[in-house]
């Protein structure tokens, strides 16, 4: 965050000469919300699927200048959500220069501080922060102290000469220097109860209390949490007490559009080679089929990271062939789709009766979401001569090693009939990588709705 658009004043007769006005961090948040509705700017870029949901109720809670837990499954993007919210802060804000709060040159908090803006008066030098430094996020893990979210005494300082009962003596921890700003807490319910006690005065009373120490600092922060809702709900992790000082709680959700799902997909995953659109959508069914089986433990949900980790997965399958084949164009195919399976069973928790099933529960799934993604886009064609074909005693192999050359060079010739040519404008293949991906799918869709026969081994693949 510099140079770009940075204000010249340094210091605070230079900042009251241009204009400047000081706002609150709630009605900042306010304004900057209202404004991007106002003009019909989206302010929550990259977020899909909350747009009827989760979007108004947090913008209603932002208006409102509360403090707001979500609570959601892994894989919801409640952290994303949480991280978006930097956007509606002005671009840079002025901060007193070296002060361990970031406090306002208009409004100066700690002892420290007000002692060097009486001293100085208008000469008091002006800093500016950029918005992503306003903003601090923490992780709750077990190791995490008191010291670390609202301070200590710092020893050095009382070495120094200064007397314990000096304010001037404390370390501020993360909260109060997150003042002006947002602080998020993720996974609320891991922290100690201890801590989340040691929260109430400061989400509440907006003062900080350490060691015997109760220091009146008008903390002006924006806490924000999310939360399991089996761990919020069930096992009472998150104290009554704290729960209480948020003022709004809001539920995510997955996506429940498939276009959604996919358009998380495309924008979260590194693809390393080319990843067709249906296969994309095959992931995105599957997964969703994943979150509706009763065989896959839905408490612990199914994440959105699954596909963006399958999507990654058969791009590295996709660039891994053409590598050692010496392809020029590297195209994910069907085939492509089970090594993804393979590396991803692990992150799906089953139910306890499903013992031994779990690839059996996988392969089905995998094979309903190809089978629907099939119809959804091939129906209407006419497979009939490439089944003859086929039937005469033609067998077309493909397979992880097998390129997209080899695999076209294959297929039967269906003498006057266009399907092949049909199935590549469908499904928008042209280079040999897409032909091939697009023909397979088609073959992939004939064995599923058994007009043809398929046998696997050996990294092979036989349609016959």
């Amino acid at each position: 965050m510099t140079g770009v658009n940075r204000p010249i004043a340094t210091t605070v007769g230079g900042l009251r000469a241009s204009g400047h006005i000081h706002k609150t961090l709630r009605a900042e948040l306010r304004d900057n919300l209202l404004g991007a509705l106002r003009e019909h700017r989206n302010p929550w870029p990259g977020l899909h699927g909350f747009d009827a949901t989760v979007i108004p109720q947090l913008e209603r809670a932002l208006i409102a200048g509360h403090d707001i837990v979500l609570l959601g499954e892994r894989g919801q993007g409640k952290t994303r959500l949480l991280r978006t919210i930097v956007g509606l802060l002005d671009e840079w804000s002025p901060i007193i220069e070296g002060s361990d709060l970031g406090e306002h040159p208009y409004d100066p908090i700690t002892t420290a501080s007000m002692r060097r803006a009486a001293d100085l008066g208008d000469d008091l030098p002006v800093a500016w922060r950029g918005r992503d430094e306003r903003y601090a996020e923490k992780l709750a893990t077990p190791d995490t102290s008191v010291a670390d979210l609202i301070g200590d005494v710092d020893p050095m300082k009382v070495a120094e000469g200064r007397s314990l009962g000096d304010p001037e003596t404390i370390h501020f921890g993360l909260i109060p220097r997150s003042h002006r700003g947002i602080v998020a807490i993720n996974e609320l319910p891991d922290l100690a109860e201890r801590l989340q006690v040691a929260m109430l005065n400061v989400m509440e009373e907006r003062d900080i209390q350490i060691r015997g120490y109760v220091m009146r600092l008008p903390l002006d922060v924006l806490v924000v949490a999310s939360a399991n809702p089996e761990d919020y709900t069930n096992r009472g992790r998150i104290i009554t007490p704290l729960k209480d000082r948020f003022g709004a709680e809001i539920r995510t959700h997955y996506p429940t559009d498939l276009l959604d799902e996919v358009a998380i997909i495309r924008q979260e995953s590194e693809l390393m080679a080319e990843v067709p659109g249906y296969l994309v959508e095959i992931l995105a069914r599957f997964t969703r089929g994943l979150r509706e089986s009763s065989a896959v433990d839905q408490r612990s949900g199914v994440s959105a990271r699954f596909a963006i980790a399958g999507a990654e997965t058969i791009a590295a399958a996709a660039i891994h062939r053409a590598t050692r084949q010496g392809e020029v164009d590297a195209v994910a195919r069907p085939v492509d789709l089970e090594t993804a399976v393979d590396v991803l069973g692990g992150k799906i928790e089953f139910e306890s009766g499903e013992d031994g099933r779990e690839d059996e529960i996988l392969d089905h799934l995998l094979r309903s979401a190809t089978a629907e993604t099939v119809k959804a886009h091939l129906r209407g064609l006419d497979f009939d001569p490439l089944v003859e074909a086929i039937e005469n005693g033609v067998m077309v192999i493909t397979g992880e090693q097998v390129t997209a050359r080899d695999f076209l060079a294959g297929l039967p010739s269906l003498g006057e009939s266009e399907l092949y040519d049909e199935i590549c404008a469908r499904l928008g293949a042209t280079n040999d990588g897409q032909r091939a991906s697009a023909i397979e799918l088609s073959l992939e869709g004939l064995y599923l709705t058994r007009r043809i026969s398929k046998e696997s081994g050996s990294g092979e693949v036989i349609y016959g």
